[in-house]
């Protein structure tokens, strides 16, 4: 996107105070800026209380080393004086004002004031921070900068040492500056909307700064905002770009070193023509060129810092893009237009603000209309409507310049944004500017998906998925033809980092996911193929974000996203599973590679995604896993009756799923399918498990002898196999995922830690056993250890669908007695001491301490109340007095003489009954609510708890050898031989987890793609459906309806003016026709010549007829007049056309004020050019309508008109004579060629597109152009090539390119509309179309070795044809002409 040449709202002098007469206030500037005893100097500079000294220090040296300000350094009096009766130079300042040196006599006093000669830069004296008085302490930036100041020092200066982040959008803020009046309607949308977009996408506002106008509304905004947000959310960047010697009170801002802050003082009562600084811009850039009350010194600066910002690349979260621009326009005059003119030339685009009034209006009510209707009339009906006063300073020459400018700002639609209140579907200003620069951006030229990627990039770099989703994310563009926007390019991957296979359509979900862009997250999720994994991949994701997030209600945002994606993922696999069962159960044990090597299985379970765990299809398909290769319909006393009378297996009592199993003539077969079925290895090691415990309590209670049994040595040799086991499962690793993740998979199972436990207990015990002096410790440890045994049987209770989720209520009751431990111990330990103090005085002995004030103290909740707590039970033989008896308790505080506690009974009684009342009745009951609340929480999702966690049961004893322990050893045995010594790599079970083949792989997932396609149109229809969406839609249709009927009466106009005009037209026939009869009939001799009737004269008939035919012949041709040749700014050049509308384009139609001025341009090949300047006695030798010498100034629309020795445009007015940038007056021939070849895929079949063939075509770019061209354009006098294509192809291949020429399709002959075209001078062309059928053409083989750019700056290519092509306007409609003639694709 080209940057724009903006122009600021404060910088229109008709506008702003310069549109009054200037007099000059008297300022008390400084009289010279090096003497520090300067009055300028004394003003108010408090230190700043925030930032750095060390940073102010290098502001002020970095400053005035970079950045200078203007001086007027002569004295040169005006005509004018100050508005004190002061003589006043020429540049506005009084003779005080001026340095010393500047009023000395000298050699330049007297002469005209030149600002080239008398004016000079010096280091700048105005900078530093900024705080207005009376406002409180909010602080800006500021700087007094030269006009001629480099872009790239301030850029430097504001992001460098200002500390601004370099923006994500810039936005120019343009308009009426005085007298400017919204609605408060219009104005709260606006401001509202304006730092919305400015906010939310980290955009920079730029407006002229001060404190009126349209800037003033910008500062209210941002004000506002600043009111009503949070620290957190950010300070919105509002530059203000002002004239320097146009500010009010500017010398309070003066100091050589810089105020740190400086106070400015906002007064507009004393302002005059001035005007004062906007209090709410947090920046300001003072552009300075010496003078004082000169307004819009600063619209060139504006315009080069804004183009140089555009041009940064800035790079967000991986994106780099181009910083955009946008202009935003209300109100305004004649420098507002002149700022819409120039942004739309350049590429830029405008959203007008519709009824802020004056030209945004003008150009709003039009902006809907052809090109052809926008007339003179029209144009001067809307300026009296909206200008009303002003209108009266109208000229005609006026009116013809707005006419054409808004022609021209209409006539490129796609820059041009009207934002309507309430109209249009646009509820906010940030809505219509972020489309303004989406439909910008559509509707530029790129190759393939250059444009569309320059869309999402922006839309990524504002984090506005509502504008991605309205204006990219549509039918027109195909996700699958997105490979350019991935991870890698959203964020930067250190060395450090795991490499994995690039999927651009995972990597942008996983970073829309981890950036919180949750719809930009949904709208990918739905264009991803691998859906149900990407779908439980996103809740796993979101779900171990949430633990990290502090933010309470984005935790619970992000909980409730990772639900919606569980969702989505149980629709699609409902889908899939109605459809087809076996398919189904594939994609759940399907290995993804693109979500590393996982399957949809493995994600839900660590997501702990029980919804989707639980669902029917799943559960069918654990339950068949689990079941092995028995048919689930066996009950399980048939299961358990072979397994004690194996020989059983041989009557057909257990049913198969495999025919060949179910034969009775393959008993080894059925032995093996019988006891590997995870439900029958489950069973065996059950009763294997009891044995051991029976055996293990045995020992312990009857056979623990000194040196160990064979009971025990069995018990031992069982404890051994079951290491063995536990060692298997920690390092058998067939996924290959290494030792570190396998063992942390390992150790976040609850049972197995506690495995480990109760087996390094048991080895502490057997320790201590085998050892004679600890035999009783060690005794003491292995019963703690059978503990731990017996509650690793709760393990097997998950598989009961009754018991399983008790084991769940009882693991969360021990959390809530855990933390309730905490508040009884307060109560125990504060009850405990006070009554051990109370009644027993100075006990020593340490374990009765912890009894009596611990012990005890717990002992009483359960109702073993102290007898001796209220003296009535006090007995002295149940105590010991000294507390020497290590049996008994030391007797409490007593009376020896009258045998009575001598402790107060009542205190300790009152104690007793507190403590009673609050653990017995509170602290209890509050333990019962909480595990009548857990119990309530767990017994709801019952049934999903018991389906998720049998799970964990069926993976192990599906992996787990048949074998119980300790039998299991010969298992171990074998993969020990196998693994170590016979080096055979581990296998995967494929039972759950599976690695398709390609081709299978890509069928499933094509499947897979299908349904999800079904059930997003489901889901679709329900969203119809509801009651929500039912009020949306009619609401839109009512909308709908009402902008119809607001259109209806511009239809009936339009229809009404179609029928005068024909009825006109019939009018001036019907005159014609009575002419022709009263001349026949009194040539005749019928009637009397004073009876003739008096009609209108022929000629006015005709005068008429002439003008209705005018006005059909450019209603008929519309816009077809040439548009580039009437561009104001002619190309290369500093000259102005003059403007000429679209009515006023034929040399027919009157244009009285037409005074277009003359330009030729000398050029370097003067011999093979017409003479410069429009002498006749020059150009009379030239010879038009005819061959003249080598040129031929023929045209082939036939002879043209020349007048006053010059030729006229065949097409019209274009505001310039002269032959510009032309060779020659007349026609200047080119030619064309337009070579074509069918684009081929690898195969080398042709490439189609909607039916259609593919075309790929010769192009070519020129340096420092932005555009392809076609290998074409003008020709030398007397050669047949033209020069650019003797630029690429090597000269001796140019005899056999004419003949490629000669045999060749003429496309297309005649005027080309062309931007360097003039009233005297234009550009004719044929256009040759050349096209290779067949690739293997000789021809076209020897003219791709002969393509050679003898410029290195040239590059050539061949390019598919399409309408997005960047080509030149004119080259693409002749490319067009040529794809409908060989009937391919466009």
């Amino acid at each position: 996107m080209e940057p724009a040449a903006l122009r600021g709202a404060g910088s229109e002098q008709d506008e702003g105070p310069g549109g009054l007469p200037r007099r000059v206030t008297d300022l008390g500037r400084a009289s010279n800026l090096q003497r520090s005893n300067s009055s300028l100097f004394k003003s108010w500079r408090p230190q700043c209380p925030f930032g750095s000294s060390d940073k102010q220090e290098n502001l002020s040296s970095w400053i005035p080393e970079n950045i200078k300000k203007k001086e007027c350094v002569y004295f040169v009096e005006s005509s004018k004086l100050s508005d004190a009766g002061k003589v006043v130079c020429q540049c506005g300042y009084t003779r005080e004002q001026h340095l010393e040196e500047a009023t000395k006599p000298h050699t330049f006093q007297g002469t005209r004031w030149d600002p080239k000669k008398h004016v000079q830069e010096m280091p700048t004296d105005a900078f530093g921070d900024i705080v207005f008085a009376g406002l409180g302490q909010k602080m800006g930036k500021y700087v007094r900068v030269s006009q001629d100041t480099p872009s790239s020092v301030i850029f430097h200066l504001m992001t460098q040492h200002w500390g601004l982040d370099v923006p994500n959008l810039l936005i120019s803020v343009t308009g009426g500056a005085k007298n400017f009046n919204m609605k408060p309607r219009l104005k709260s949308i606006f401001r509202r909307g304006l730092v919305k977009v400015a906010q939310t996408t980290g955009a920079w506002i730029i407006t002229g700064g001060s404190h009126t106008g349209v800037m003033k509304q910008v500062g209210e905004a941002v004000r506002d905002f600043s009111l009503s947000s949070g620290y957190k959310e950010g300070e919105v960047i509002t530059i203000g770009v002002a004239t320097w010697g146009t500010v009010h009170r500017r010398e309070g801002l003066i100091h050589p070193m810089g105020s740190f802050p400086a106070e400015y003082v906002l007064d507009e009562e004393g302002q005059g023509n001035l005007t004062c600084l906007d209090s709410n811009h947090s920046h300001f850039i003072l552009v300075d060129d010496g003078t004082h009350g000169q307004y819009g010194v600063e619209i060139p600066l504006r315009t080069r810092l804004e183009k140089f910002i555009s041009e940064q690349t800035k790079e967000r979260g991986g994106v780099a893009i181009k910083i955009p621009i946008v202009c935003v326009v209300l109100e305004g005059g004649p420098g507002t237009l002149h700022t819409i003119y120039n942004a739309t030339t350049n590429g830029t685009p405008c959203v007008v603000v519709e009824g802020s009034g004056r030209v945004a209006d003008v150009i709003a009510q039009v902006a809907s209309l052809p090109v052809s209707d926008i007339s003179l009339s029209l144009i001067q009906h809307k300026l009296s409507v909206f200008f009303q006063e002003g209108f009266e300073a109208f000229t005609e020459s006026r009116i013809v310049e707005w006419t054409k400018k808004i022609q021209d700002i209409v006539r490129r639609r796609q820059l041009l944004t009207i934002f309507r209140e309430g109209k249009d579907g646009q509820q906010d200003v940030d809505v219509a500017i972020l489309q303004a620069l989406l439909k910008a951006s559509r509707s530029q030229d790129h190759f393939g998906q250059e444009n569309w990627d320059h869309q999402l990039k922006l839309a990524v770099a504002w984090n506005r998925v509502d504008i991605a989703r309205s204006e990219i994310f549509t039918d027109e563009w195909q996700w699958k033809q997105v490979q350019g926007v991935s991870l890698r390019s959203l964020y930067k991957r250190s060395s450090g980092h795991v490499t994995f296979t690039m999927d651009p359509i995972r990597d942008l979900l996983i970073w829309a996911i981890v950036q919180n862009r949750r719809e930009l997250a949904g709208i990918i999720w739905a264009q991803s193929q691998d859906c149900i994994v990407a779908a439980l991949a996103c809740s796993k994701i979101l779900k171990e974000l949430s633990k990290e997030e502090e933010d309470t209600d984005s935790s619970e945002e992000m909980l409730a996203l990772a639900e919606e994606y569980e969702q989505r993922a149980m629709g699609v696999f409902t889908e899939c599973y109605r459809k087809d069962e076996e398919r189904a159960q594939k994609l759940l044990i399907r290995v993804s590679e693109a979500w590393g090597k996982t399957t949809c299985l493995q994600l839900a379970l660590e997501a702990k995604d029980m919804k989707f765990v639980s669902h029917g299809g799943i559960q069918a398909f654990l339950t068949k896993v689990w079941w092995g290769q028995l048919c689930v319909d066996n009950g399980l006393w048939r299961v358990i009756l072979c397994m004690l009378a194996f020989p059983l297996l041989l009557t057909g009592l257990i049913s198969f799923r495999e025919k060949r199993l179910q034969e009775v003539s393959s008993p080894a077969a059925r032995a093996r399918a019988f006891f590997t079925a995870p439900v029958v290895v489950f069973l065996l090691n059950i009763l294997s498990y009891f044995a051991f415990l029976c055996l293990f309590a045995y020992v312990l209670m009857v056979d623990f002898q000194p040196m160990p049994s064979w009971c025990e040595c069995a018990i031992y040799l069982w404890l051994f196999s079951l290491v063995c086991e536990e060692m298997r499962q920690l390092f058998y690793d067939p996924d290959e995922c290494g030792l570190m993740k396998k063992a942390a998979l390992y150790f976040s199972d609850f049972w197995n830690k506690l495995d480990v436990g109760a087996i390094l207990l048991f080895m502490a015990g057997l320790t201590c056993r085998l050892i004679p002096e600890t035999l009783y410790p060690g005794r003491v440890i292995l019963s703690l250890d059978f503990i731990l045994f017996c509650l690793r049987l709760m393990h097997i209770f998950t598989v009961s669908k009754t018991l399983g989720p008790k084991i769940i209520i009882v693991k969360r009751m021990m959390k809530d007695v855990f933390f309730f431990l905490f508040l009884l111990a307060v109560w125990v330990v504060s009850f405990g001491v006070a009554k051990q103090a109370i009644l027993i005085h100075n006990e020593r002995r340490v374990d009765w301490i912890f009894r009596g004030a611990v012990y005890h103290s717990y002992l009483t909740i359960f109702g073993q109340i102290p007898g001796y707590i209220d003296g009535v039970n006090f007995n002295p033989e149940h105590c010991s007095p000294n507390g020497t008896d290590p049996y008994k308790p030391k007797c409490p505080e007593s009376d020896a003489a009258q045998h009575r506690p001598a402790f107060p009974e009542w205190l300790t009684v009152l104690l007793l009954c507190l403590y009673l009342l609050f653990t017995n009745i509170l602290l209890l009951n509050l333990l019962i609510a909480m595990f009548n609340y857990t119990f309530q929480q767990v017994q709801e999702h019952t049934d999903q708890i018991w389906k998720f966690q049998r799970h964990d049961l069926i993976e192990e004893y599906h992996g787990r050898p048949p074998a119980p322990p300790p039998f299991i050893l010969l298992s171990h045995l074998q993969l020990f031989i196998k693994r170590v010594v016979l080096k055979t790599p581990a296998k995967r079970h494929k039972q759950l987890k599976n690695k398709l083949e390609k081709n299978e792989e890509v069928a499933l997932l094509s499947w897979e793609l299908y349904l999800k396609e079904n059930y997003l149109q489901h889901q679709q229809i329900q969203q119809k459906q509801r009651p929500e969406q039912k009020i949306e839609d009619i609401g839109n249709k009512v909308d709908a309806m009402v902008d119809l009927l607001d259109l209806d009466p511009l239809k009936r106009s339009g229809s009404m003016e179609q029928r005068l005009a024909s009825l006109e037209e019939q009018v001036a026939q019907t005159a014609r026709a009575l002419h022709w009869i009263v001349r026949t009939l009194r040539d005749s001799g019928f009637g009397s010549e004073a009876d003739v009737p008096t009609l209108a004269s022929q000629k006015a008939s005709e005068e008429t007829d002439a003008e209705l035919g005018a006005g059909k012949k450019m209603e008929e041709r519309c816009d077809g007049y040439h548009v580039s040749a009437r561009h104001l700014l002619y190309p290369s050049c500093p000259v102005t056309r003059f403007p000429v509308p679209n009515e006023k384009v034929p040399w027919e139609t009157e244009f009285l004020i037409y005074d277009p001025p003359f330009y030729t341009a000398e050029r370097k090949d003067a011999a093979a050019t017409d003479p410069v300047g429009d002498a006749m006695e020059l150009l009379s030798t030239i010879q038009y309508n005819a061959v003249d010498g080598l040129r031929d100034r023929q045209s082939f629309h036939g002879p043209y008109v020349v007048q006053a020795g010059l030729p006229l445009n065949p097409m019209g007015r274009t505001g310039l004579r002269g032959r510009g940038s032309l060779s020659c007056f007349g026609p200047n021939h080119a030619l064309h060629p337009v070579v074509t070849r069918w684009k081929r895929n690898e195969d080398g079949a042709i490439c189609r597109k909607s039916i259609k063939k593919m075309l790929e075509v010769l192009v070519v770019k020129l340096p420092l152009s932005e555009h392809w061209s076609l290998p074409g354009g003008s020709r030398e006098p007397g050669e047949t090539l033209p020069r650019k294509l003797k630029q690429i192809l090597r000269q001796e291949h140019w005899p056999s390119f004419e003949k490629l020429l000669k045999h060749g399709s003429e496309v297309y002959k005649g005027y080309v509309d062309d931007p360097r075209n003039t009233d005297n001078a234009w550009i004719e062309t044929v256009a040759v179309s050349v096209h290779f059928e067949d690739r293997n053409d000789v021809e076209l083989n020897r003219l791709n070795s002969n393509l050679h750019a003898r410029d290195p700056g040239v590059s050539i290519r061949w390019q598919v044809v399409d309408r997005r092509v960047p080509l030149y306007a004119n080259h693409k409609t002749l490319l067009q002409k040529v794809a409908a003639e060989l009937g391919a694709h466009y």
